[in-house]
């Protein structure tokens, strides 16, 4: 047991060595003997991981689960298969040709990394941060990582400044899709692929992913641990914690697979040169639509040429971070409560009554649901009749509604552009800059304020109005911490995007104020549309943005949980005084 633990270590270390390589391998250029050292190390750490993966299993085969087996047995086969056809070469085996390259012994890699990853002992309590804190620990050392890999030379086409890189990262791990540089043709596919990375792990959360391939291997997690992780998901009960992780992951791989493969169809494949091509830019969008990150390989995005007559690419697209915006508990809920209505007409129908369950679509759905479709409904029919004949006049029909309901629904966080924004109408800028300051639903892969904030501030001026000293909606009263969040949300998203306007105001005078700020508020609320003076801010105006951008991701209320210590709840109470308003 003892020298076990020792090659267990040693595998682990070895495997991070095997990472970085493969890192190297991407991200420069060297020659083919070079090339073959590289493939020799792989082979070295790839038998390794597969030694100890089955020294593992005979130690602890009665221990795990079943899934685990099965995992790590068709990935010692899928390894073995690759090695095998690696050694013997290409001619060997011509009918499987396209297993010999080196692509797939490095993919082999990241399985091995993956798996000895996954059972180190992680815990978050021993890390002498909060939840708050290791949240923000997460995203920063995300962000960082991404700048250094899009230095690589092998990332862009002709280099690219630190400065710019980490806005890039910024832009991409916050889903903003605020950028300095054409993605499409400044980038490599290689750095475009971490631009994707980055957008995924930013999407979910890197210690949502960490810790559920943990929880997966190893069958289970520290007491400590679940509560760490049950502050950051939002969980309600301890024990859901590691179930609310897997939904959040088979919910994001199912509706990005599905959104991909639709992409894919509804594509003219005249305007792509391979199949990979295709494949990538498929891929590629529907992720980046799911994170509502509005990045977009094109370079005017979906207003591109043979792309904005795309009703039908747009119509996925406007799906998915619709979907992605609604958040992860709203998406859980909706389907457990389509789940219960369609079975409940189907026992109707068969001469049985299925028992009634009260609110199974939760007041937080209800709410989420309802100021979604008002401001989207509001938002589309104030853009179809004020851009009737600007923006939209290029188009017909249903394609008016269409490039209409895109054009009110990407401002609250996805950042796509179906439209010239610079041609907009004044009074649709100002439609958007309130449709981005609301943002998507909270636990969501959108920013802003969210809309149940903006719903509570809207149902307590009506409250005020009427004379209640209480807040109701369906039968259900606000709780009165709810009430003080969001009202502290709204108040410190005024001050972050103040402050943001003022700065890039003084470090770029001539820069007009509107501009200014529909970019502060875009960078804010993490939706990534501009009306076109990112690339041409000052190095101190983007500090100011990539500030921005972290803030309203992480949002400032964790950021301020973060540097506050908490204090104990004090059994005592003041006399209550009433302030003067208006």
């Amino acid at each position: 047991m003892k020298y076990s633990k020792v090659f267990f270590q040693v595998t682990f270390y070895t495997s991070i060595f095997g990472i970085l390589l493969f890192i190297a391998d991407f991200g420069f250029d060297k020659p083919r003997n070079v090339q073959e050292v590289f493939n020799t190390v792989y082979f070295f750490v790839i038998g390794l991981g597969i030694v100890s993966t089955i020294v593992r299993y005979l130690e602890r085969q009665k221990e795990m689960k079943r899934s685990v087996i099965i995992f790590d047995a068709a990935t010692i086969l899928a390894t073995l298969v690759i090695l095998y056809v690696h050694f013997l070469g290409e001619e060997a085996h011509r009918h499987i040709s396209f297993l010999y390259s080196d692509n797939w012994v490095k993919f082999a890699i990241i399985l091995t990394f993956i798996r000895e990853f996954s059972e180190r002992n992680i815990n978050y309590r021993r890390t002498l941060l909060n939840p708050a804190q290791l949240f923000i620990a997460s995203f920063l050392g995300i962000i960082f990582l991404g700048a250094l890999l899009l230095m690589l030379p092998n990332a862009t086409h002709n280099g690219i400044s630190f400065l710019d890189a980490l806005f890039t990262s910024t832009s991409a791990v916050c889903v903003t899709g605020l950028i300095v540089v054409d993605t499409g043709s400044y980038f490599t596919i290689f750095g475009q692929s971490i631009i994707l990375f980055l957008i995924q792990a930013g999407g979910i959360g890197i210690l949502t992913v960490a810790s559920y391939f943990s929880y997966f291997f190893k069958g289970g997690a520290s007491y400590e641990n679940q509560l760490t992780l049950g502050d950051m998901t939002g969980s309600n009960k301890l024990g859901e914690v590691f179930s609310t992780l897997k939904r959040i992951l088979v919910i994001t791989f199912s509706i990005e697979l599905v959104a991909a493969l639709l992409v894919y169809l509804s594509l003219d494949k005249g305007y792509f040169s391979s199949f990979f091509e295709r494949f990538f830019f498929s891929t590629f969008h529907a992720v980046s639509a799911f994170c509502n990150a509005g990045f977009s390989t094109l370079p005017n995005s979906l207003y591109e040429t043979g792309f904005r007559f795309n009703y039908a690419l747009q119509g996925v697209l406007l799906l998915a971070f619709v979907l992605g915006g609604l958040g992860f508990p709203i998406v859980v809920n909706i389907i457990k409560y389509l789940k219960y209505f369609v079975l409940r007409k189907l026992f109707y129908l068969a001469g049985h009554e299925q028992k009634y369950k009260p609110w199974v679509l939760n007041l937080n759905s209800r709410i989420t649901l309802a100021t979604t479709a008002t401001l989207t409904i509001l938002g589309t029919v104030m853009f179809y009749f004020n851009e009737y004949d600007n923006t939209l006049a290029e188009h017909r029909g249903v394609g008016k509604i269409v490039t209409a309901l895109f054009g009110a629904a990407t401002p609250r966080t996805a950042g796509f552009n179906n439209v010239d924004m610079t041609a907009l109408d004044f009074s649709t800028v100002m439609m958007i800059f309130l449709l981005m300051w609301v943002g998507a639903s909270p636990a969501s892969t959108g920013g802003g304020i969210k809309t149940n904030t903006f719903a509570i501030a809207t149902l307590n001026f009506l409250s005020l109005a009427k004379g209640k000293s209480k807040i109701e909606i369906f039968r259900r009263e606000i709780s009165e911490i709810s009430v003080r969040r969001a009202f502290a949300v709204i108040s410190l998203s005024l001050l972050v995007i103040g402050s943001g306007i003022i700065l890039i105001s003084i470090f770029d005078g001539e820069k007009k104020l509107l501009d200014i700020a529909f970019e502060c508020f875009s960078a804010y609320s993490t939706v990534g549309l501009s009306l076109g003076i990112t690339a041409q801010l000052s190095a101190a105006s983007k500090f100011v943005i990539i500030a921005i951008m972290f803030i309203g991701r992480v949002s400032m209320l964790t950021l301020l949980i973060a540097v506050f210590k908490k204090v104990k709840q004090k059994q005592y109470k003041y006399p209550v005084e009433e302030l003067t308003i208006n």
